[in-house]
């Protein structure tokens, strides 16, 4: 069968040879694309949004994070505070006096050489701690008793009165000094030398 076509300025009839033009577009679908594009603008705002609320987020927890170790610190202090000091590793001994005296009361022993009336005696040792000789005599001895009083030692009063004598480094001597009177004996002191440096000791 030919195809027949119409004669030239005739317009052919709906369906004849051509196919039917496409219809015009709906206005609905123009509405319905806006619809879409302003769906896709946010949802790329709704990103936008968690990205700066996530940098803030992120930005106080860096905050925090950099505040925590103030609690170690604070901690580590407070218990250097509490800790003990360590005890010193060598203590010193304790230094010598360099002339020890002790005293202590005895019975009075009269000498043949003794002038009569009443006297106090005191047993003294001396004992040189220094490092050089030292003198002993009688006379740098004085009884002080309970009143306050103080009593010059006598010479040859007793038969056991201290020996007058050098004192090497690291040797002592014990005898008797006297006092004139009857009397309650409380301390005795030595004065190297008279003018020398004084140790006082109680007696026992």
């Amino acid at each position: 069968m030919s195809q027949q076509f119409p004669p030239p300025g005739q317009q052919p009839p709906p369906g004849y040879g051509y196919p039917p033009p496409p219809p015009p577009p709906q206005p609905g679908k123009s509405s319905a694309g806006k619809i879409v594009g302003f769906s896709c603008l946010g949802i790329v705002g709704l990103f936008v949004l968690l990205a700066i609320v996530g940098s803030l987020l992120g930005g106080g927890t860096d905050g925090g994070s950099q505040k925590e170790p103030a609690a170690p610190q604070a901690a580590a202090s407070s218990g250097a505070a509490q800790a003990p000091d360590p005890a010193p590793s060598s203590a010193k001994p304790e230094k010598k006096a360099a002339v020890a005296v002790t005293a202590k009361k005895t019975a009075f022993k009269k000498s043949i050489i003794a002038p009569d009336g009443g006297y106090t005696s005191v047993s003294v040792t001396v004992t040189n701690n220094s490092g050089k000789p030292i003198d002993v005599n009688p006379l740098y001895f004085a009884i002080t008793d309970t009143n306050g009083t103080k009593h010059q030692s006598e010479l040859g009063v007793d038969e056991n009165q201290i020996a007058t004598l050098e004192l090497a480094p690291g040797e002592n001597v014990t005898g008797v000094v006297s006092g004139k009177g009857e009397f309650t004996a409380k301390t005795v002191t030595y004065t190297d030398g008279l003018i020398g440096d004084s140790v006082r000791a109680d007696v026992s």
